[in-house]
């Protein structure tokens, strides 16, 4: 078994219900294509991966079309079946199955324009001693953003939905500007899908 240690680990969060994309759960978000042919899903985890090598994907089941698409991108699986209770449920049991990673990169499963570039400079700057680094297009904060081992405690404490807004509101933070309009651009309803009618 590798270990991660000296890695920049990623974790994609990957569990969410999406029931503001269909209310009914009949069609999953990560699951739809976009422009180049990929599923929302698999373009987000090729950013990661082709920046990082080691990405944990955060499911709430295994066996299921969204986690064999996970699984052929390349991704760690790890199934969270309390991911319902909130995206901090999701963050704290990937940092559980990584604890020797040097820092980690945490993205979103329905944010598929991120550009891999992006990933690499947010890596990049954890690597320079930067505690957390976000990034930033155009004077707007966007996602995925990076921690070091440093907040590691408190991100383990992490509960609810919030995610780690709070560390992000009350810690020094790293500004990484990127020529990136994908940090700020998910598929949150059909409406953000390039085909939609």
């Amino acid at each position: 078994m590798s270990s991660c240690r000296d890695q920049i680990v990623g974790i994609l969060l990957a569990a969410g219900k999406g029931s503001r994309f269909d209310p009914q759960g009949q069609r999953n978000k990560l699951l739809q294509r976009i422009e180049n042919g990929n599923t929302v899903v698999a373009s987000a985890a090729a950013a990661m991966l082709s920046s990082l090598g080691k990405v944990v994907a955060i499911v709430r089941q295994d066996g299921d079309a969204l986690a064999e698409e996970l699984r052929q991108c390349g991704c760690t699986l790890h199934v969270c079946a309390e991911a319902g209770g909130g995206m901090a449920i999701s963050i704290v049991a990937a940092l559980r199955c990584t604890p020797d990673a040097d820092g980690w990169i945490i993205g979103l499963g329905d944010m598929p324009y991120v550009e891999a570039g992006t990933v690499t400079a947010l890596a990049d700057a954890l690597r320079e001693g930067a505690d957390i680094a976000v990034p930033v297009f155009q004077g707007q904060r966007g996602n995925p953003v990076g921690f070091s081992r440093r907040h590691l405690p408190a991100l383990l404490r992490l509960e609810g939905d919030r995610g780690a807004r709070e560390l992000l509101q009350s810690c020094p933070v790293t500004v990484v500007v990127v020529d990136d309009s994908g940090i700020l651009r998910d598929i949150d309803t059909a409406q953000d899908l390039p085909y939609a009618n």
